[in-house]
């Protein structure tokens, strides 16, 4: 069986030069051969000692047990500043769990539901889109992708949708920071001058941040100051604001337990930038790996298209309906282990510490990768090849628990992990009930990481529409 492309390690650890000069365009290409078997590595750079951690127990140390003394790096909310400001993604502390009792409400399972609507109506457009491009050649999946997702979390979270001309402004302007912002950290990991870092590519980078926030300001600006004359005692502001289905709506009427106080305007612009970033790049880039692990094994493209038809045929496509979706569900969580969106998670020790045989000093990086974890030959049978099956015939080597982590793990779990998941089976549901999708002739996806986990050279499919008859 074919096995799914990734980036083939070199030989060796490289060297801090090769490090510097050619390895900034992804993450993945320092990794080499045994950083797949490792369960703790360290590597030394001129800014700070870095521990890469893979063995379950340590991993559940950091995240779970004492996740309080390995906070998250000081140089990821450095990175991300420009665009998340002080959201809960970079924050710490009782800044983050301020945040996160306030979010929360936002992403009970009702309002997951109650968006549902909001979601078919943009997918429903996509698969409009699609049925338009299906007479060319071949088609990059990967933009369409990046679309729909960033239009659903328009649509819930802003009950806005995102047009053709603003997605594409937006959309090239988060590929400009995601670009630059690798270049960043390996000139602070390398402890460059301030000058240096400062400069052109810096300057690009927080051009492209201003774009994003600009947007997001623009739409909830109207409804931020509704909600500021709902407070003053509007009765017509408070009604509207109340009738509103979507996630900003919540952020605007939730407060805090301590003091009572709401969000203010740019705590709201900071959370918002952040569900938008975490909300559509991640959710994007898991289901063009998806829609790619379909199209290269055929034989579990027409069985989870099967089981669609199916379902459908017995009820309307509802939240209720995908969840009976096993093989889809799965198909998703199969592409979460071998592409995981996020693929090192970085933290800081605040306190010298052990673990296995080195002493982490105070302010030592340690990251949390689920690209290597996911691929690990001690906790996966067959790491590297694709088996949506694995998660419903048990045949797993260690639990989920503990190998398995696309979301992260404990107290700072994805908030938004079941909205995630919802979304991304409705989006394959309706792919797998309207089309059929082959690799173009000779394409080999490139996987790289960033923020995310992209293939370099997009997702070149072959769509062809299902009739009636085939479907």
């Amino acid at each position: 069986m074919t096995c799914p492309v990734f980036p083939q390690p070199a030989k060796n650890k490289a060297s801090l030069w090769k490090v510097f000069f050619k390895k900034r365009r992804s993450w993945l290409d320092a990794l080499y051969e045994r950083s797949y078997g490792m369960k703790m590595g360290e590597f030394i750079l001129p800014g700070l000692r870095l521990y890469m951690i893979n063995q379950p127990e340590l991993v559940r140390k950091v995240m779970v047990q004492d996740v309080t003394q390995f906070p998250k790096h000081r140089m990821l909310g450095d990175i991300l500043e420009p665009l998340l400001g002080e959201s809960i993604f970079t924050t710490n502390g009782e800044q983050w769990q301020k945040q996160r009792d306030m979010l929360d409400p936002a992403f009970k399972h009702a309002r997951v539901q109650q968006v549902f609507g909001l979601m078919q109506d943009a997918v429903a457009e996509m698969s409009a889109r699609l049925a338009e491009q299906t007479q060319q050649p071949e088609l990059d999946i990967d933009p369409e992708m990046t679309y729909v997702t960033a239009d659903i979390i328009f649509r819930t979270i802003m009950s806005a949708r995102l047009e053709p001309e603003q997605a594409n402004r937006i959309l090239e302007a988060f590929v400009r920071f995601q670009e630059e912002s690798p270049k960043l950290a390996l000139l602070k990991m390398f402890k460059m001058p301030g000058w240096i870092q400062r400069g052109f590519s810096e300057r690009k980078r927080i051009q492209a941040a201003q774009e994003i926030r600009g947007a997001i300001e623009d739409i909830v600006r109207p409804r931020y100051q509704q909600a500021e004359a709902a407070r003053a005692g509007c009765p017509s502001s408070r009604q509207a604001l109340e009738q509103q289905q979507d996630i900003l709506s919540s952020l605007l009427l939730t407060t805090d337990a301590a003091t009572g106080q709401p969000f203010s305007f740019s705590e709201i612009v900071d959370q918002i930038s952040m569900l938008f970033l975490a909300g559509h790049e991640t959710s994007a880039s898991a289901l063009t790996w998806s829609l790619y692990l379909l199209a290269l094994y055929p034989d579990i493209q027409e069985q989870a298209h099967q089981e669609v038809t199916r379902i459908l045929a017995e009820q309307p496509m509802s939240v209720e309906a995908i969840r009976k979706m096993v093989l889809v569900r799965d198909t998703f969580r199969e592409a979460l282990r071998l592409y995981p969106p996020v693929g090192f998670l970085t933290r800081e020790c605040t306190h010298a510490t052990e673990m296995r045989d080195k002493k982490l000093a105070k302010g030592a990086s340690v990251v949390i990768s689920p690209w290597l974890i996911h691929r690990h030959q001690d906790f996966w049978d067959n790491p590297h090849g694709f088996d949506p099956f694995r998660f419903t015939n048990k045949s797993l080597k260690t639990p989920l628990s503990k190998s398995y982590l696309p979301f992260g793990a404990g107290p700072r779990v994805c908030i938004g992990a079941a909205f995630a998941q919802q979304e991304a089976s409705l989006i394959l549901a309706t792919l797998l009930r309207d089309y059929r999708f082959t690799l173009a002739d000779g394409f080999v996806p490139q996987p790289v990481g960033r923020l995310t986990i992209r293939s370099e050279n997009g997702m070149h499919l072959v769509l062809t529409r299902r009739t009636p008859e085939t479907k």
